[in-house]
């Protein structure tokens, strides 16, 4: 059963509209939230679990207000990708039945171009790479399977709006282009399904299950109650087993896929996965929550988290993004075995879960790109709180012979990071391996936000949070994971910047190849913190780094938080010249051997020292073999030396450190020159000591906009996923 069943304490929004009413002999609480409504029986004895005296003793299992946003945010999310889906259907029937793909690349490619050179350019699959081996992700991610063969099945349409011929595959010929099948697989009340049928327009039918067989009663009275027993049918079993029988190749050419499938357990949805990502049509979407916070973003339970999740879970605040990173990767490797990729639409961290939704697609060539996209983690949790990201393996594009972009991939240099941080000198730690593409689109988030004028407040009483989060999610996803141009447009306006013939046209995917490539945040006050100064504002800071020409916006997951493109060697700079321009500290402040006295010891007082190591590693550069190395390495450890003489405030100790870090470079030189040459991300050495810092706090506030309710305060005490529910 899932977490709607859980124990009712108040009603949160509070419900004016709850009555009583009677049938069949009994006595019912009605419970009205958004266009449904459930019976919760009267008398049901009460819990002796609420551990705070304040919280009301009449609880049953039935209702569970607290979710009560997470299910207005799943019917925006689903309504919006059926209006996604039914203009991708229209589209694809405008521009006629789908070809039969051969097995072979040369006669795929010229019937592509002979039966599609005059249809319309739609935005699935837009932009979306070949990779080496000749598969074309266009022709992959709208659904289509290469090795469909004509076996006689009737043409159907997939999730993706694809038309194509039944599967040999397993994978049955799909819906017709009006089908819209939802699965709650864990319905408790029914209340979820019931929305769905009430409050999704597109939806034509609506399976709610569970496991429970009074869950199963309490279902069936509550679809009746609400006049629904023609598009809401019921299942009593193991949610698992009702996926796997839909995805099964013995239902080949019959309507078993949903478009929808909706996870919502009291724990982790991680059992549910392997058999949620096969159930789903091409081009589906997955709603997926998961409420183990304690599992995927503590290290109280890390062997669980492993077990679970496939990864380690991250030490910090930043330790609920790199939950949904962690479910991401769960998702992204089960469906990878069965040639489908994800792509994440929307995946939020709220309140004590996870909540992500999930588009998945056959597709064998965005599969290819998920290694390229996994990403370890070495975190220095016991220092200054920095980090570094390790991808598993490389992906380099390069032009074929038609001019079309194709990937070669290839193992990953290791490691990427020394065993100490190179900030503050401290160990660090490994987390992951965790997703590390995207976690949302912003095409979807607009679309979402462009669709919440015309939804009643009244009975979407979560709609100002709902703003508050997807404004939060949208900029942080528009602002850092592309710096294109086409992109940064989506964090304009967001309730005018789409017109009426935007909405009919499908959103873009987001480029499979991308990789987020600077995921987490930073805390202003964890910063000062470390070196034991005043705190500066959050506009100070994103002030500093907008004039040195680096990105920021806010985190979704808390407030007071700064994602930014800007590199640690940046971020630690900038706030030791807070400390000596604007905060000063006492000399005895910070003791030898902390972190912050590891990240002062690189102030600008020391530029002698970055000069001489910028000479060596020039002059290492021009080394074309490896007897040139012992003449430049004894005039550089001079250079060094004569270099750091003439600073005085540096001790012979802090010679030797210098002495040892100028070893450092010489030996990761040599090993580069020892070694194949690899393509690696640009990483531009930053010297930091020439920055110019201006702190202008003006610059960096957001400009006044419409208020909204970002980040929304426990309404109680205790506020959590409450006991788990028992049948009647």
């Amino acid at each position: 059963m899932g977490p709607d069943i859980g124990v009712e304490t108040t009603r949160h929004p509070p419900n004016p509209s709850a009555f009583t009413t009677d049938l069949q002999g009994k006595s019912y609480d009605v419970v009205r939230e958004g266009l449904a409504e459930i019976l919760s029986p009267r008398g049901i004895e009460e819990s002796k679990s609420a551990p705070n005296q304040n919280v009301p003793k009449t609880q049953t299992v039935f209702y569970n207000p607290i979710q009560q946003f997470n299910r207005d945010l799943t019917v925006l999310a689903i309504r919006t990708f059926g209006n996604n889906l039914g203009a991708i259907r229209e589209a694809r029937q405008g521009a006629g039945p789908g070809i039969r793909r051969g097995k072979k690349r040369k006669r795929e490619n010229e019937e592509e171009r002979s039966s599609h050179g005059n249809q319309p350019n739609l935005a699935v699959g837009d932009g979306i790479p070949k990779t080496v081996g000749g598969e074309n992700n266009s022709n992959l991610a709208d659904g289509t399977n290469s090795n469909a063969e004509n076996d006689g099945r009737a043409v159907g349409t997939d999730g993706a709006g694809e038309n194509h011929i039944g599967q040999s595959n397993g994978r049955t010929a799909l819906a017709p282009a009006g089908e819209f099948r939802i699965f709650d697989a864990l319905s408790a009340t029914g209340l979820r399904a019931i929305r769905y049928a009430k409050e999704v327009p597109m939806a034509t039918s609506v399976v709610a299950n569970d496991l429970s067989l009074q869950a199963v009663n309490s279902i069936k009275l509550n679809i009746d109650h609400n006049q629904l027993c023609g598009k809401v049918s019921v299942t009593n079993g193991d949610a698992r087993a009702h996926m796997e029988h839909a995805a099964s190749p013995l239902n080949r050419g019959k309507q078993s896929l949903y478009e929808v499938i909706d996870l919502d357990p009291y724990g982790t949805a991680a059992p549910f996965l392997d058999a949620a990502v096969r159930a789903v049509v091409d081009g589906g979407l997955l709603c997926i929550t998961c409420t183990d916070a304690g599992v995927f973003a503590s290290l109280g339970y890390l062997e669980k988290t492993y077990s679970q999740y496939g990864g380690l879970p991250f030490k910090g605040p930043q330790s609920h993004e790199a939950g949904l990173r962690l479910i991401l990767h769960a998702i992204a490797t089960s469906a990878a075995r069965y040639s489908l990729s994800i792509e994440p639409l929307l995946s939020l961290s709220i309140d004590f879960y996870a909540r992500v939704f999930v588009r998945v697609r056959r597709s064998a060539a965005e599969v290819k790109f998920l290694a390229s996209k996994t990403m370890i983690v070495f975190n220095c949790d016991e220092g200054c709180g920095a980090w570094s990201t390790q991808f598993l393996s490389q992906s380099r594009a390069k032009k074929d012979r038609n001019d079309d972009t194709i990937y070669k991939f290839s193992l990953a240099k290791a490691p990427s990071a020394d065993r100490y941080c190179a900030h503050c000198g401290f160990k660090t730690h490994l987390s992951g391996p965790m997703w590390g593409g995207p976690i949302h689109n912003p095409h979807f988030i607009q679309r979402m936000l462009a669709l919440l004028p015309s939804l009643s407040r009244e009975t979407y009483v979560t709609i100002p949070r709902i703003e508050g989060m997807l404004d939060l999610a949208l900029h942080e996803s528009a602002s850092l994971q592309t710096k294109d141009p086409s992109t940064e447009s989506v964090a304009g306006d967001l309730t005018e910047s789409i017109s009426v013939s935007d909405k009919i046209q499908p959103f873009p995917p987001v480029d499979p190849s991308i990789r987020d490539s600077h995921p987490f945040f930073i805390t202003p006050s964890s910063l000062a913190k470390v070196l034991h100064c005043v705190s500066p504002s959050d506009a100070v800071v994103r002030g500093a780094l907008a004039h040195l020409g680096y990105r920021s916006s806010r985190s979704h997951t808390k407030p007071g938080t700064i994602c930014t493109d800007a590199p640690w060697a940046v971020i630690w700079e900038v706030m030791r010249e807070w400390v000596r321009q604007k905060a000063p500290i006492k000399e005895d402040a910070i003791k030898k051997g902390t972190p912050g006295w590891g990240i002062m010891r690189n102030d600008r007082s020391k530029k002698g020292v970055n000069g001489a190591k910028r000479q060596v590693i020039e002059r290492l550069d021009k080394c074309e073999d490896l007897s040139d190395l012992k003449p430049e390495l004894e005039a550089a450890l001079w250079r060094v030396e004569h270099a750091m003489g003439g600073e005085e405030r540096n001790s012979n100790e802090d010679n030797q450190e210098g002495e040892e870090k100028v070893d450092d470079s010489l030996a990761i030189e040599e090993d580069r020159l020892t070694s194949d040459p690899e393509p690696q991300p640009a990483t531009e050495e930053i010297l930091t000591h020439e920055l110019k810092i201006v702190f202008d706090e003006a610059f960096g506030k957001e400009p006044r906009g419409k208020k909204m309710l970002r980040y929304q305060m426990n309404p109680r005490a205790d506020w959590g996923p409450m006991n788990r529910a028992k049948g009647l």
